[in-house]
Protein backbone atom coordinates (compact mmCIF):
# COMPACT_ATOMS: atom_id res chain seq x y z
CA UNK A 1 0.00 0.00 0.00
CA UNK A 2 2.49 2.42 1.18
CA UNK A 3 4.47 1.71 -2.61
CA UNK A 4 1.26 2.75 -4.22
CA UNK A 5 0.85 5.83 -2.32
CA UNK A 6 4.21 6.62 -3.05
CA UNK A 7 4.03 6.04 -6.85
CA UNK A 8 1.06 7.91 -7.13
CA UNK A 9 3.03 11.07 -5.28
CA UNK A 10 5.89 10.55 -7.48
CA UNK A 11 3.36 10.39 -10.75
CA UNK A 12 1.87 13.63 -9.77
CA UNK A 13 4.54 15.41 -9.11
CA UNK A 14 6.63 14.48 -12.29
CA UNK A 15 3.59 16.15 -14.13
CA UNK A 16 3.01 19.08 -12.31
CA UNK A 17 7.05 19.53 -13.27
CA UNK A 18 6.56 19.47 -16.65
CA UNK A 19 3.46 21.50 -16.52
CA UNK A 20 5.14 24.30 -15.17
CA UNK A 21 8.65 23.73 -17.52
CA UNK A 22 6.38 23.72 -20.65
CA UNK A 23 4.01 26.90 -19.85
CA UNK A 24 7.33 28.92 -19.28
CA UNK A 25 8.55 31.05 -22.33
CA UNK A 26 11.90 30.96 -23.31
CA UNK A 27 14.43 33.40 -22.27
CA UNK A 28 16.32 34.84 -25.59
CA UNK A 29 18.63 37.88 -26.21
CA UNK A 30 17.73 40.29 -28.48
CA UNK A 31 18.21 43.58 -30.30
CA UNK A 32 16.09 46.08 -28.82
CA UNK A 33 15.79 49.92 -29.46
CA UNK A 34 13.11 52.47 -30.72
CA UNK A 35 11.03 50.81 -33.97
CA UNK A 36 10.75 53.80 -35.87
CA UNK A 37 14.16 55.23 -34.96
CA UNK A 38 16.20 52.88 -35.66
CA UNK A 39 14.35 50.16 -37.35
CA UNK A 40 12.58 51.66 -39.62
CA UNK A 41 8.80 50.90 -38.68
CA UNK A 42 6.18 53.16 -40.01
CA UNK A 43 2.97 51.50 -38.72
CA UNK A 44 3.10 53.70 -35.11
CA UNK A 45 3.87 57.35 -34.96
CA UNK A 46 6.44 58.45 -32.24
CA UNK A 47 8.41 56.81 -30.57
CA UNK A 48 8.02 52.90 -29.50
CA UNK A 49 10.10 50.30 -27.61
CA UNK A 50 10.78 47.15 -30.21
CA UNK A 51 12.42 44.52 -30.57
CA UNK A 52 14.42 42.57 -33.38
CA UNK A 53 14.25 38.67 -33.26
CA UNK A 54 15.41 36.66 -35.73
CA UNK A 55 15.96 39.84 -37.98
CA UNK A 56 12.41 41.09 -38.12
CA UNK A 57 11.14 43.91 -35.81
CA UNK A 58 8.76 43.60 -33.34
CA UNK A 59 6.64 46.26 -31.64
CA UNK A 60 6.31 45.64 -27.83
CA UNK A 61 3.26 45.33 -25.61
CA UNK A 62 3.85 45.03 -22.07
CA UNK A 63 6.74 47.15 -21.17
CA UNK A 64 7.32 50.93 -22.98
CA UNK A 65 10.38 53.05 -23.58
CA UNK A 66 10.35 55.18 -21.52
CA UNK A 67 10.78 52.35 -18.65
CA UNK A 68 14.12 51.72 -19.09
CA UNK A 69 16.07 55.62 -19.49
CA UNK A 70 16.10 58.28 -21.55
CA UNK A 71 14.96 57.26 -24.94
CA UNK A 72 17.07 60.13 -26.62
CA UNK A 73 20.14 60.19 -24.19
CA UNK A 74 23.23 59.10 -26.22
CA UNK A 75 23.00 55.57 -25.25
CA UNK A 76 19.02 55.37 -25.63
CA UNK A 77 16.62 53.59 -27.41
CA UNK A 78 16.24 56.29 -30.30
CA UNK A 79 19.95 56.99 -30.89
CA UNK A 80 21.38 53.19 -30.11
CA UNK A 81 20.33 49.29 -30.65
CA UNK A 82 21.18 47.94 -27.19
CA UNK A 83 20.90 43.97 -26.19
CA UNK A 84 18.35 42.66 -23.72
CA UNK A 85 17.16 39.30 -21.92
CA UNK A 86 13.48 38.87 -22.67
CA UNK A 87 10.94 36.39 -22.60
CA UNK A 88 7.47 36.47 -24.22
CA UNK A 89 5.97 35.45 -27.16
CA UNK A 90 5.13 36.60 -30.90
CA UNK A 91 0.68 37.10 -31.24
CA UNK A 92 -0.49 39.06 -33.66
CA UNK A 93 2.80 40.36 -35.15
CA UNK A 94 4.21 41.92 -31.77
CA UNK A 95 6.21 40.95 -28.95
CA UNK A 96 4.12 40.33 -25.84
CA UNK A 97 6.76 40.73 -23.03
CA UNK A 98 7.00 38.58 -19.93
CA UNK A 99 10.50 39.97 -18.84
CA UNK A 100 12.61 42.73 -20.34
CA UNK A 101 16.02 43.24 -19.13
CA UNK A 102 18.45 45.66 -20.90
CA UNK A 103 22.00 43.86 -20.74
CA UNK A 104 24.62 46.45 -20.02
CA UNK A 105 27.22 46.43 -22.81
CA UNK A 106 29.12 49.72 -21.50
CA UNK A 107 30.15 49.37 -18.10
CA UNK A 108 31.35 52.10 -16.26
CA UNK A 109 35.09 53.16 -16.34
CA UNK A 110 35.17 53.12 -12.62
CA UNK A 111 34.36 49.23 -12.78
CA UNK A 112 37.30 48.01 -14.80
CA UNK A 113 40.28 46.79 -13.66
CA UNK A 114 43.39 48.22 -14.80
CA UNK A 115 46.04 46.42 -15.46
CA UNK A 116 49.98 47.12 -15.05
Amino acid sequence: MKKNIFFIFLTCTLTLSAQEQKDKPKTQIVEASCGQCQFGMTEKKGCDLAVRIDGKPYFVEGTSIDQHGDAHAQDGFCNAIRKAEVSGEIIDNRFKVTTFKVINENPKKDNLKKHD
